[in-house]
């Protein structure tokens, strides 16, 4: 009978009832002595109680049973899921992954938790400080089990393969040029219809907020109203055979067994939900005289420290769009940055490196690590005819960007056998181009 339904905006106040039960919403108070439906009232906190409105979150949640009611946690194997960054050397060095390798079902049947692999990442979840970059992999459904973060955010990025995303607060449905965030302490389980593969980005110690617009005014990059929010829905389900809820806690996985669904939220409110956002709806800023902008102009969304302008993590995107430029070099400039940059490509091929780069795969530039296009693209965009062209069609390429230092995992350096050993060698053919004597 569901059908998947949405409503708009960003860190909005939302109120939603599954149809089956109206009225299941207190009316002018949040934890009454007696809820409607003899339903229990459980607060879901996103943010210390004392935070001042604008960045308080919290959302109060009316269920069949609450989700108190499980046997003791116990540790569960990780497999290639780490917040160890020390397990290997550093790697200074331009790094590319080849598309990472989807296991094929039913010989290696893997879901989503069983799936997460950590590429990268700094920092570490007890001090509420940190990112990870992990890459998912898998073929079949998460059946009578569900994931809830207690370390942090996911903002997932499907690559190949839809997601039908059950919450607490509803479903969604995300497919490839969607993301979706799902926020600390929410449970979800994944449903998937054939391999799929994408990234996540995991953020612990802040969430994922709109960027500031300064100067371009009230309008423009991801707009509020294009951000989705699933509606109210509940299933009364008992599950003599235990129901698994996984936790991942200080980097680590735990389950506890319960005998019911988590997914029996009646009726919810609140400003802490997860929610999803269509990368075509992206409102592209762009340069038209000379030069172009600094790859900031194209965030979605941001992940703030406490200094002015330093993003823990920013979330980028370098969709279709026109360039228009008088005497400029139109690709990305060459670089040596502060922060480190994570690049995956979701479709088509990226400008800055047409070959080799490739969709479901991906490269990091580590802090002050150079970087910039091949010498084929230099060499092309040297010599092309300077007029309006279009830029990107029929791709999506991202970056996360960081301000931590980002160590690489053995599985990212070794155990994936992913790894392009050869990325250096697209720099190779950059030969000079000086002349003492030509201006």
């Amino acid at each position: 009978w569901f059908i998947l339904q949405y409503m708009s905006g960003f860190g909005n106040e939302h109120v939603s009832e599954d149809p089956r039960c109206p009225g299941a919403l207190p009316e002018g108070q949040n934890n009454p002595q007696v809820c409607p439906y003899g339903l229990y009232a459980e607060q879901l906190s996103g943010s210390a109680f004392t935070c001042p409105r604008p960045t308080n979150k919290r959302s109060w949640l009316y269920r069949i049973l609450p989700s108190v009611c499980h046997k003791p946690f116990k540790p569960l194997e990780e497999g290639h899921l780490t917040h160890d960054w020390d397990e290997i050397e550093p790697d200074p060095n331009q790094l590319r992954w080849k598309p990472f390798e989807i296991p094929k079902a039913p010989q290696n049947k893997m879901d989503f938790v069983s799936g997460l692999h950590t590429l990268c990442g700094a920092g570490e979840p007890r001090g509420r400080n940190g990112i990870a970059v992990h890459i998912f992999v898998c073929n079949t459904s998460m059946i009578d089990r569900c994931l809830y973060n207690s370390d942090g955010d996911f903002l997932i990025v499907p690559q190949q393969g839809k997601l039908l995303i059950t919450t607490e607060f509803g479903k969604m449905l995300v497919e490839p040029n969607e993301i979706c965030v799902i926020q600390q302490g929410m449970r979800f389980s994944v449903e998937v219809f054939g391999e799929t593969r994408g990234y996540i980005l995991e953020v612990y110690g802040a969430h994922f907020e709109l960027p500031d617009l300064g100067p371009i005014g009230a309008n423009g990059l991801a707009n509020p109203r294009d951000f989705l929010v699933p509606v109210a829905w509940y299933e009364d389900r008992q599950v003599p055979g235990g129901y698994t809820v996984i936790s991942k806690y200080q980097g680590k996985l735990f389950a506890a067994q319960q005998d019911y669904s988590p997914y029996n939220v009646v009726a919810w409110h609140g400003n802490y939900t997860p929610y999803k956002y269509n990368l075509e709806k992206f409102m592209v800023i762009n340069a038209v005289a000379f030069d172009h902008a600094d790859p900031s102009i194209f965030t979605v969304l941001t992940a703030k420290t406490t200094r002015a302008g330093v993003a823990l993590a920013d979330f980028v995107i370098f969709p279709p769009r026109w360039g228009v430029a008088n005497n400029t070099f139109r690709p990305p400039y060459y670089h040596r940055n502060c922060m480190s940059e994570f690049m995956g490509l979701i479709k088509g091929h990226y400008e800055a490196k047409e070959e080799g780069f490739q969709p479901g795969g991906g490269s990091l530039h580590s802090m002050m690590t150079p970087h910039g296009p091949d010498a084929d693209c230099f060499e092309k965009a040297s010599k092309a005819k300077l007029e309006p062209e279009r830029v990107a069609d029929g791709t999506m390429a991202f970056m996360f960007e960081s301000s931590l230092s980002l160590a690489v995992t053995k599985w990212g350096l070794q155990t994936s056998n992913r790894l392009d050993k050869n990325y250096y060698k697209c720099w190779e053919p950059l030969k000079s181009h000086f002349n003492p004597k030509c201006k």
